[in-house]
């Protein structure tokens, strides 16, 4: 399963870049806004830490605008994913440039059937929304279950992106199922490091050595 960062903090996309857990980025209008930076230099400088996709996302609803906008977003680096929204004019935009060979990545996707529509349009990323639905007291696991079924039913190139993910249990839930990505702020990518007995362990280690009185270097 590949892990990608939601987020639009480079010093926290090279951090995980410098671990090679990193295998992409996800941004949104609301992760551009909470920078503070200009929009096309701060994904510029995105796209030159990661080699894997990197998702920029429309700001217009309407599909003329949308289309001229993921184009010049498309021309921005080899690795751009354009994102737009699941809407009819989202998945005219995705198929004209899917058929152009640009990464598309369809999002805020709610139901299965939504996702049929996204996969037949040619999306590259489907993003289902798992912690969004957990809100209003649907599983949002559920919806990922479904699409993972579905698309396995037929040749779909459509990759399952879990988006809105907010705990490690989301991540090990969407690996679980056979999701193919999972898109994560950072903070929920590190506490996968995080077990209590690690840091116990680890503790008793390092105390025995020191008593040792040696050292390895």
């Amino acid at each position: 399963m590949k892990f990608f960062a939601d987020t639009s903090d480079v010093n926290d996309i090279r951090d995980l870049e410098s671990t090679g857990l990193l295998d992409g980025v996800t941004t949104n209008p609301s992760l551009i806004a909470k920078s503070g930076r200009e929009f096309i230099p701060l994904i510029e400088e995105i796209c030159g830490i990661v080699k894997g996709p990197v998702s920029a996302e429309v700001a217009s609803t309407d599909y003329d605008i949308m289309l001229k906008e993921g184009q010049k977003l498309a021309g921005i680096a080899k690795n751009i994913a354009v994102k737009v929204p699941l809407t009819e004019a989202g998945l005219k935009v995705c198929k004209v440039l899917s058929d152009k060979g640009t990464m598309v990545n369809v999002t805020l996707c709610f139901s299965p059937g939504q996702a049929i529509l996204a996969a037949k349009a040619g999306a590259t990323f489907i993003s289902p929304f798992v912690g969004r639905l957990d809100d209003i007291c649907h599983d949002g696991m559920e919806l990922i279950a479904d699409i993972v079924d579905i698309y396995g039913n037929y040749d779909f190139n459509t990759e399952v992106l879990v988006a809105s993910v907010r705990s490690p249990s989301h991540i090990i839930d969407s690996a679980r199922l056979g999701a193919d990505v999972v898109t994560c702020p950072p903070d929920v990518i590190r506490k996968l490091y995080k077990h209590p007995l690690t840091d116990k362990g680890l503790a008793a280690f390092v105390e025995d050595w020191r008593q040792t009185g040696q050292s390895i270097l």
